[in-house]
């Protein structure tokens, strides 16, 4: 009987405290769409990024055009002369992934500097919201546009209007 009392009391005040609860809500793809640092630093991701490519679309096009003129020429080269040429191609295989993975790959350039030009703006943006969220008492502010999924959410807790108001202020 006591456990009952002591289950129903918990019960009791568990319901009335997450009736008290404040939650707010951003949308932080929104917030990095109207921000001219996000703009700036995709700007230069996106000049890294089309430098790069040229730099593998040269390699590639050196490969493939050592390739055809191989392939033309297989029947009439020597046993060594194929073997080298091969070799050679091979290599240049190899230089092309690596090139691939050392720029675009996990842990990449492309990785290492998407991090270093957007870790400051994100910084930013939390202690924004962090601000906003102690000064109006939220419990808990979610970003809908990551993988937690809000199906119904008011307009009234929506603080991405707050946070790029207040992030333009600065």
């Amino acid at each position: 009987m006591k456990k009952l009392i002591i289950l129903s009391v918990l019960f009791f005040t568990s319901t009335i405290s997450f009736a008290q609860l404040k939650i707010g809500y951003i949308d932080s793809d929104a917030i990095m769409d109207n921000l001219p640092d996000v703009q700036d630093a995709r700007r230069k991701l996106d000049a890294l990024v089309s430098e790069w490519q040229s730099e593998l679309n040269k390699l590639e096009n050196e490969w493939k055009t050592k390739f055809d003129d191989y392939e033309k020429r297989k029947l009439i080269m020597t046993d060594q002369t194929r073997a080298e040429t091969e070799s050679e191609l091979i290599k240049l295989e190899n230089q092309i992934a690596q090139f691939r993975e050392k720029k675009f790959g996990t842990g990449g350039e492309l990785f290492q500097k998407q991090d270093e030009l957007m870790k400051p703006v994100q910084n930013k943006i939390f202690t924004v919201l962090k601000e906003i969220a102690e000064e109006d008492n939220y419990d808990y502010v979610f970003d809908r546009s990551g993988d937690i999924m809000i199906l119904y959410a008011k307009e009234q807790y929506d603080l991405t209007s707050k946070v790029l108001d207040r992030l333009k202020l600065n």
